[in-house]
């Protein structure tokens, strides 16, 4: 027997490798998600100050819309059998839930990185208070990962269970967005931060109990 870091870490492996040959997140949803951000200032037109101001929120909502696509993508790569036979693996099954959202938050994390550049490029957004973003980034990307994780294992439960998934992962989406503009924004302005901070860690926290405590069910309604 393993311990459960190994575990986690074995699934992540796994996630990474089929990741590595499908190209799913590097050719498919990170491309998309540049071109997003791409839409704004030719619908909007090209007011320098007004694109300044709105480039971090929209930088963030394009990031929770399609980070959680990154998360659920292990959905439609893996069949009921592969399903199965990790079931009866005999690994933990939340070891398996938080190697799943290991694998998320790693490419959750590159996803951020790339459109940041791209949006500090196309809307001409300044720097200050970018010592904040690093630890945002983390933050979110955790999130993210563990919530579509989670909603991933909802619809592996069966083919009605996907309409489930809007209704889990707006509402606990919004604690992660609001908590990431206003981190940003408060610090530009002079003031504190850490509530903002504080929300996101303590959904973060929410997301990774729920997700541990629903691993067994899940499995086993499969």
């Amino acid at each position: 027997m393993i311990g459960f870091g190994s575990q986690a870490a074995l699934i992540a492996r796994r996630d990474i490798l089929r990741e590595r040959r499908s190209g799913e997140v590097l050719w498919v949803t990170l491309p998309f998600g540049a071109i997003a951000l791409l839409l704004v200032p030719l619908a909007v037109g090209t007011d320098a100050p007004m694109l300044r101001q709105i480039g971090p929120g929209i930088f963030w909502v394009v990031v929770m819309l399609f980070g959680v696509f990154i998360s659920i993508r292990q959905t439609s790569s893996e069949t009921d059998a592969q399903r199965d036979q990790l079931a009866l693996s005999g690994l933990d099954p939340a070891a398996v839930y938080f190697g799943r959202a290991l694998a998320s938050f790693l490419f959750l994390l590159g996803f951020q990185l790339v459109l940041g550049f791209v949006t500090v490029v196309l809307y001409d957004i300044s720097l200050e208070g970018w010592l904040i973003l690093p630890l945002t980034f983390v933050i979110v990307a955790a999130g993210l990962s563990l919530l579509g994780t989670l909603a991933a294992g909802i619809v592996a439960t069966g083919q009605n269970a996907a309409a489930l998934v809007p209704l889990l992962v707006a509402p606990l989406s919004i604690p992660l967005l609001i908590g990431a503009t206003q981190a940003l924004e408060a610090l530009q302005l002079g003031r504190s931060s850490l509530t903002w901070v504080l929300m996101m860690i303590v959904t973060v926290i929410v997301l990774a109990i729920a997700g541990v405590l629903s691993a067994q069910p899940l499995q086993e309604t499969r």
